[in-house]
């Protein structure tokens, strides 16, 4: 797949079958899309382009609002097209100014005349420009005036439920792993890089590694213990992860903590990535660390359950 960075980069395509929009966390219903955007391209002879944009508009748009997190960085995003078999990927950067831009400009200017686009594929609900006043009835009044096809793609359903951006959002907030990951298609993730912490763990027998996560706006599942994958240096591990406060030794500073069974190696300052395969308990305070350190022992056995389970 070929990134492009501005719109003025990508060049003419031939039958470029294109669809736009956040595609955060690329999930099952966007999948729909894309394999729709795919088999078009096949069909017509032509290339697949998907058209994104960063930061996210609501970012930009509602610069106040701190609720936002997504589900991708947009490295993540990058990578989850590449390998939904993408042809050109290009990231609009957006700005204020950007956003200004009329549902009739976005199309003559983006879509007809840098582009050209052949068919312009969306999802049910898609709308674009200033004021999201563009929509598919829009679109099917200007395409014929622009010489391009318009596809919409039906409202998708997972288990008679509708699969959102929003909806797994949702779900990781409340800790519900397996329904986000079923949306997803994969296991939700998050990286970051492994600090130096207070090494209590190591006290009482599970040493963890201290992860920082850089993009403030990345989602994280809501607080508690986690039984998890873990890559480092393209090698998957299998552990446990906490995220929280941990009230029995802290309960001041927020911490992403991260223990690796059978693994006994100096990972500090190197980026790793986690992904989330089940939640196991709520975030706990004990009386002491011997209870602490009990509570750990289950916690592995019921981590190391649930992964068997699921491999």
């Amino acid at each position: 797949m070929k990134v492009y960075r501005s719109i003025q980069d990508l060049p003419k395509i031939k039958n470029a079958i294109v669809t736009q929009g956040t595609f955060d966390g690329v999930h099952a219903a966007h999948k729909v899309i894309i394999n729709r955007l795919k088999e078009l391209a096949q069909h017509n002879g032509g290339e697949t382009v998907v058209i994104t944009f960063d930061p996210h508009p609501r970012l930009v748009i509602y610069p106040n609002d701190k609720s936002l997190k997504l589900l991708h960085t947009l490295d993540e995003k990058i990578e989850a097209l590449d390998k939904a078999g993408i042809d050109h990927l290009v990231i609009i950067p957006f700005t204020k100014e950007f956003s200004k831009l009329s549902s009739s400009q976005f199309i003559r200017d983006i879509i007809v005349h840098q582009i050209g686009t052949k068919i312009l594929v969306i999802g049910y609900n898609h709308r674009f420009g200033n004021n999201r006043e563009g929509s598919f009835e829009h679109l099917k009044k200007y395409s014929p005036l622009y010489g391009f096809e318009v596809v919409e793609i039906s409202e998708q359903e997972v288990d008679e439920v509708a699969v959102s951006s929003t909806k797994i959002r949702k779900s990781l907030e409340a800790g519900d792993i397996i329904t986000a990951n079923k949306y997803l298609g994969k296991n939700y993730q998050i990286q970051g890089t492994v600090l130096h912490g207070k090494k209590l763990g190591r006290t009482i027998g599970f040493p963890t590694a201290n992860i920082h996560v850089s993009d403030k706006n990345k989602l994280i599942p809501n607080d508690g213990v986690y039984a998890v994958h873990i890559l480092v240096n393209n090698k998957k591990y299998n552990g446990m992860l906490n995220s929280g406060y941990r009230p029995t030794v802290d309960g001041v500073n927020y911490s992403i903590e991260v223990h690796l069974f059978d693994f006994n190696e100096d990972i500090y300052n190197q980026f790793i990535t986690i992904q989330y395969v089940d939640k196991i308990r709520e975030e706990i305070k004990f009386d002491s660390l011997d209870s602490l350190k009990n509570q750990l022992e289950k916690d592995k056995l019921r981590a190391t359950q649930i992964i068997l389970a699921q491999a």
